[in-house]
């Protein structure tokens, strides 16, 4: 199964509260920080959510 690099490039400041628990849900908690995810279905809908503040590889 494929994984998908996610990295947080804004930060959550200003955000509401759903997409502060859809970035924290897929394991970011700083700027600049690289998780990854298996590239899922639901890991795409939440990276949707927040496309303005990820950036994915």
């Amino acid at each position: 199964m494929a994984n998908l690099k996610i990295k947080l490039v804004k930060g959550i400041i200003g955000t509401n509260p759903k997409q502060r628990k859809t970035v924290e849900a897929l394991g970011l908690r700083k700027r600049h920080q690289v998780v990854e995810q298996p590239d899922n279905p639901q890991t795409r809908g939440m990276i949707k959510i927040v496309e303005h503040l990820v950036e994915v590889k």
